[in-house]
């Protein structure tokens, strides 16, 4: 939708966007003859006094007034401490476990299976079903190596039920 420039009398569109006031919430719409004498003649600047205009610029450029120099500071001594803490401390933060350890009787009893320690009470439960099988002593042809490797077997699966909570 095109408005109307807002210059009192102008019957042309208000194309030009103008600050209405220096906190640029708030504008006029202005044709481009309008709008180029308000931008000649308007003062972000006005009515303010010359400490005020530093006050502005510094904190528009740096993002802190005069005033905030201490606060500013007080921050900056915060980051330098953190900053020193970090390196200082990063030996001990070295040595922090990065990763839950997992206990040797399960880690072993994932090994027999031939599984990872991330797989599921489901998996675990299938891969004993299918070992059992091969290896029970009623059913394998090598009676003796199967008792040995079956107990194997048995006692990886009861550990890892215990691990599950089963």
């Amino acid at each position: 939708m095109i408005k109307k420039c807002d210059h009192i009398g102008c019957t042309k569109a208000g194309i030009c966007r103008a600050p209405k006031t220096r906190d640029l919430k708030e504008y006029w719409w202005f044709c481009k003859e309008h709008a180029a004498e308000y931008n000649k003649n308007w003062n972000y600047y006005a009515n303010m006094t010359p400490d005020e205009i530093d006050a502005e610029w510094e904190r528009e450029t740096f993002g802190i007034a005069d005033k905030d120099k201490e606060k500013a500071n007080k921050n900056e001594a915060d980051y330098v401490k953190f900053l020193n803490d970090f390196i200082n401390g990063r030996s001990a933060f070295d040595k922090m476990p990065t990763k839950k350890t997992v206990a040797s009787a399960i880690s072993s009893a994932f090994q027999v299976f031939d599984l990872p320690i991330t797989a599921s009470w489901k998996e675990v439960g299938a891969k004993y079903r299918t070992l059992a099988k091969k290896y029970h002593p009623d059913t394998a042809k090598n009676k003796s190596a199967s008792t040995t490797e079956f107990t194997s077997i048995t006692t990886a699966y009861e550990t890892l039920k215990k691990y599950f909570k089963k």
